[in-house]
């Protein structure tokens, strides 16, 4: 079966920075639906679009296209007073932006009675090369369909 609009994809991926350096690699296989939902990147589907189970590509992809610029309007200061007891550091909270929407910030470092946050995903800013091997293809069901993602092992549970 071909990588088409409404298909479940299942890929086995790895992302490195340009110079070679392992960011993250998938212990679980990822799964997502195909055909504009939003669910990967625009160029990663656009490149896996027609292909079939066994297809592997690596795929250089700037910021823009992968998790964004740097915003240092997310990075902050905050009065450890703010926190409760046994802030630390890479620990997550999760704040509002002016627009409502849900940002997770990162406890980059304690200095004395400050707490420094940052609300950038940790490869914004970044150029990443993700290498991608699929290892299924399958029609998605009319559920799926509906709800615009992959359902059951390795997708999205309700």
């Amino acid at each position: 079966m071909k990588i088409e609009k409404n298909t479940a994809v299942t890929l086995r991926y790895k992302v490195t920075d340009l110079q070679g350096k392992l960011l993250e690699e998938s212990t679980e296989p990822m799964v997502y639906l195909h055909g504009g939902y939003g669910n990967t990147f625009p160029k990663v589907e656009a490149a896996l679009d027609g292909q079939e189970v066994g297809f592997h590509i690596t795929l250089e992809l700037a910021p823009a296209d992968a998790f964004g610029e740097r915003n240092e309007a997310l990075v902050q200061t905050i009065p450890k007073t703010q926190f409760p007891p046994g802030v630390k550091i890479g620990g997550q909270l999760e704040g509002r932006a002016e627009d409502g929407t849900t940002i997770v910030f990162t406890v980059m470092k304690i200095k004395g009675p400050v707490v420094h946050l940052d609300g950038n995903h940790p490869m914004a800013g970044k150029t990443l090369r993700f290498n991608l091997k699929v290892t299924e293809v399958r029609a998605a069901s009319e559920e799926e369909i509906a709800h615009g993602h992959v359902h059951g092992e390795h997708g999205h549970h309700h």
